[in-house]
């Protein structure tokens, strides 16, 4: 549980200080993102750094998850996980 918080923390600020238009929906995206992913293989900050790029790349008005949208859109899930270190 100390994990989930965490990484709920970690990536509303990297949300506040990474995105010009970041909101509470956003962090929520980003959160329930981070939950999907608990059982990573890589760190935290990582896993952070995919969803908030993924988050980044979805349009505002997108109503699927994170990780649902990730599946449709391999190309962009792709250059997130590059982005973000996990690959």
């Amino acid at each position: 549980m100390r994990t989930v918080i965490s990484a709920a923390c970690l990536s509303i600020a990297l949300l506040a200080s990474g995105a010009a238009f970041a909101g509470a929906d956003d962090a929520k995206w980003v959160a329930k993102c981070m939950s999907d992913n608990t059982d990573a293989k890589v760190s935290v900050e990582i896993v952070a750094k995919y969803c908030t790029c993924m988050n980044n790349k979805m349009d505002e008005s997108e109503t699927l998850s994170i990780s649902a949208w990730e599946k449709k859109n391999p190309a962009e899930m792709a250059a997130c996980e590059k982005e973000s270190g996990w690959k």
